[in-house]
C-alpha cells in the first residue's frame, strides 16, 4: 500500500512540473521565427501537371498553324472572294427548318447543276432579273440576247417575239434549208424595206393569192418580163413567136397585155381594137 501511494505521489509531482513548465513557456516571449509548412504538389504529380500543360500548349500552336495554312491554301483574305476547291466536285445544299433539301448547287468537272424551284440571275447594280428559269418558263430580262455560234440558235418548238431585228449594218436572213418557211398572222403580215429593194425569188412558182380581197400593185412603173408575144394577122389568128418581126413589116413598139382564162398573161401587138382572143394558141398550149 505504501509503495502504490508513493507512485501516485510521484506521478502528481511530475504532472505538476509539466504544467508549470508549459505555463512558463507560454508566458515567455517568443524570439524564434515561426515555422512555415509548404503546401503544393510535389513529386510525380508535379511532373505530370507540367507535362499536360506543355502538351496543351503544343496542341494550341499546332491548331493555330493549321488554321493559318488552311486560310492560305483557300486564298481567304478580306479583299478576295472565298474559294472552294475539290478534286471531284463542290456541292452546296440548302435545307429548311425541318431538314428537308430545298436547293442544291453542284459544280463538277463536266457540268454545273442547280436543283431548285426557281433559278435567277440578277444584275449586281440594279438587282434586275437578267435570267430566270422554272418549270413553266424561261425569262431573259437582258436588253439584248446575242448568239455568236456559227449554227445560230436551234428551237425545237415555236418562238414568240414582237420584233426581229438584225444588228446595224448587217442583213437579216430567215432561212429554212430543207423545208418551207411559213409566216402567218391573223391581222396581216407586213414586209417593209424603207431604204432598199424587196426581192422575192423562187425556183418554181410564185403564188400571190387573196381569198376575199384583191391584190393591189401601186408603183410608178410595173414591169412584167419574159412574157410570151403573140403575132396578130388580119385573119385573127395568133401564133406563138418570140423572134423579132420580119424586116418588111414595121417594127412593133406597142403591145396589149392579154390574159388567158387560166390566168396566164401574154403580149399581143396592139391594133385599132383589142387583139386578145381566148382561142390563141398561147392560151391553148399553157
Amino acid at each position: 500500500m505504501d509503495r502504490s501511494a508513493n507512485l501516485d505521489t510521484e506521478e502528481l509531482k511530475m504532472t505538476r512540473e509539466q504544467y508549470i513548465l508549459a505555463t512558463q513557456q507560454n508566458s515567455l516571449p517568443r524570439t524564434e521565427h515561426p515555422q512555415f509548412y509548404p503546401v503544393g504538389i510535389y513529386g510525380w504529380r508535379k511532373r505530370c501537371l507540367y507535362f499536360f500543360v506543355l502538351l496543351l500548349l503544343v496542341t494550341m500552336i499546332v491548331n493555330l498553324a493549321m488554321t493559318i495554312w488552311i486560310l492560305k491554301v483557300m486564298n481567304f483574305t478580306v479583299d478576295s472572294p472565298l474559294v472552294l476547291q475539290s478534286d471531284r466536285n463542290v456541292t452546296v445544299n440548302a435545307r429548311n427548318h425541318m431538314g428537308q433539301l430545298t436547293g442544291q448547287l453542284t459544280v463538277g468537272a463536266d457540268a454545273v447543276e442547280a436543283q431548285c424551284k426557281r433559278f435567277e440571275v440578277r444584275a449586281s447594280d440594279s438587282g434586275r432579273v437578267l435570267f430566270s428559269a422554272d418549270e413553266d418558263e424561261i425569262v431573259i430580262g437582258a436588253d439584248r440576247l446575242k448568239v455568236t455560234g456559227t449554227e445560230g440558235a436551234v428551237f425545237g418548238h415555236s418562238v414568240e417575239t414582237p420584233h426581229i431585228r438584225a444588228e446595224p449594218s448587217q442583213d437579216l436572213k430567215l432561212e429554212s434549208p430543207t423545208r418551207s418557211l411559213v409566216m402567218e398572222a391573223p391581222r396581216g403580215v407586213q414586209v417593209n424595206a424603207a431604204a432598199g429593194d424587196l426581192k422575192a425569188t423562187c425556183r418554181k412558182e410564185l403564188h400571190l393569192q387573196s381569198t376575199e380581197g384583191e391584190i393591189f400593185l401601186d408603183a410608178d412603173t410595173i414591169r412584167l418580163g419574159n412574157l410570151p408575144v403573140g403575132s396578130f394577122s388580119s385573119s385573127s389568128s395568133f401564133s406563138s413567136s418570140s423572134s423579132s418581126p420580119s424586116s418588111s413589116a414595121p417594127r412593133q413598139t406597142i403591145y396589149e397585155l392579154c390574159a388567158c382564162p387560166n390566168g396566164k398573161l401574154y403580149l399581143s401587138p396592139a391594133g385599132a381594137g383589142s387583139t386578145c382572143q381566148s382561142s390563141s394558141n398561147i392560151c391553148l398550149w399553157s
